[in-house]
């Protein structure tokens, strides 16, 4: 990675797993030799945002950078104990196969649990053999779905000292439980689709209704870096309005199913809607509703045609869609605290950014930008001048890493 002083210097991935083995064996006393090693790595969706919960279609990349767990089978004095350290938070999570806790407010450990809970449900007894584990991630918090790749790794981890066979799209659903059903985040399937779906340098494409997904060629490689600037504003996505806007989508599908005469449905979403009854009914819902709507027809489209840019290698295209769409993240979804709406402001207004956009709900954390190379270190500088005038007390967290595509999370 580049040396340039204005963007954060992050450890190589060899020199982190060596790191986090030697800790396993001081911790729990496995032998460097016996442990196994999960890489999930973050993500970004270019293309998509805030849709997958109604169904829509989206876009999305992995990034070279990752969460890794180093684990073993847990020991045969307390075979169905699960314990786990993490490099970021000073607490041990612990607990028994046969009495997983519920979710605790606050505690790092609940996707640990989860993960169990989960495949618990899925497996019932032939979950029978705890683990000890070690994990690490290093980009700063917020809109890079570190949450999904955390619980990708502890499934992948559990299923690996179990002997359980799982598909990709099994993982898919299995850490949805974890945040619908355990955590209580009522996301769709882009975030774990995309850990564990993607390929290095080609983009995914994910029909969120169909369950489907291809990952796609486009420019070649070296046209393009992705730099993630961090606000230094951090909160707990659920703290936020993200389960709110959900609901909100879902009460204007119900609104524009009535008024095109068709049966009450409480379960509808958004992507139940033809165009043509969005098109004829959206003038007649409340301003919210109307709104979301709009923010998920619109995207929709802008899915469509990002997809046929990146295929045609045609960036500026895809990064000018980019932009609109985090232009209707702020004005339509209505998401974005000041300093974020600022950061995606000055992003797209500096030289070299093909297009940028909130990472995530955009209540907090991170915003993307794909930029030409070589350009990363002027744009954050220039990012971070302005940002310090806007926000001089967010800018004391501020943080910049640019970054490359990746494959999805894998067992190394």
């Amino acid at each position: 990675m580049s040396d340039a002083p204005h963007l954060l210097q992050l450890p190589a991935l060899d020199e982190r797993i060596a790191s986090l083995k030697r800790r396993l064996n001081r911790v729990y006393g496995v032998p460097a030799a016996d442990a196994r090693v999960v890489v999930s790595p973050y993500r970004i969706c270019p293309l998509g945002a805030h849709v997958d919960h109604q169904l829509g279609r989206v876009t999305g990349m992995a990034l070279d950078q990752a969460i890794v767990l180093v684990f073993a089978p847990a020991p045969d004095a307390a075979p169905r104990t699960v314990r786990a350290r993490s490099r970021n938070f000073p607490v041990e999570a612990r607990f028994e196969l046969d009495a997983i806790p519920p979710k605790q407010p606050g505690d790092w450990g609940n996707y640990l649990r989860g993960a169990a809970a989960a495949l618990k449900q899925q497996f019932g007894q032939r979950l029978q053999r705890g683990m000890v584990g070690i994990i690490d991630g290093t980009m700063p918090l917020g809109g890079l779905s570190s949450s999904a790749a955390v619980g990708v790794a502890y499934l992948l981890a559990l299923e690996t000292v179990n002997a359980l066979k799982a598909s990709a799209a099994d993982n898919i659903h299995l850490n949805r439980f974890i945040e619908n059903h355990y955590i209580g985040l009522n996301n769709g399937i882009l975030d774990q689709t995309i850990i564990l779906g993607a390929n290095r340098g080609r983009l995914l494409a994910l029909d969120c209704q169909a369950e489907q997904w291809q990952v796609l060629d486009g420019p070649p490689p070296g046209s393009f870096q992705i730099l993630v600037v961090h606000s230094g504003v951090e909160q707990a996505l659920v703290a936020t309005g993200y389960n709110q806007r959900v609901a909100e989508c879902r009460d204007a599908a119900c609104q524009l199913l009535a008024a095109a005469g068709q049966a009450d449905r409480a379960d509808a979403v958004l992507r139940d809607v033809p165009q043509d009854v969005f098109h004829e009914h959206v003038a007649a819902l409340p301003a919210a509703s109307a709104k979301r709507a709009t923010h998920f027809f619109t995207e929709q489209a802008r899915v469509r045609d990002g997809i046929g840019a990146w295929t045609r290698a045609n960036l500026s295209r895809f990064g000018e869609l980019m932009t609109a769409s985090g232009r209707s993240s702020i004005e339509n979804y209505e998401c974005g605290s000041p300093p974020l709406i600022s950061l995606y402001e000055l992003l797209i207004n500096a030289p070299g950014v093909f297009g940028a956009r909130f990472s995530g709900a955009g209540f907090r954390g991170n915003c993307i930008a794909l930029i030409e190379p070589g350009r990363a270190d002027e744009i954050a500088a220039a990012v971070r001048t302005g940002y310090a005038r806007r926000h001089p007390m967010e800018a004391k967290g501020f943080a910049a890493v640019v970054c490359g595509t990746d494959d999805g999370a894998r067992l190394v």
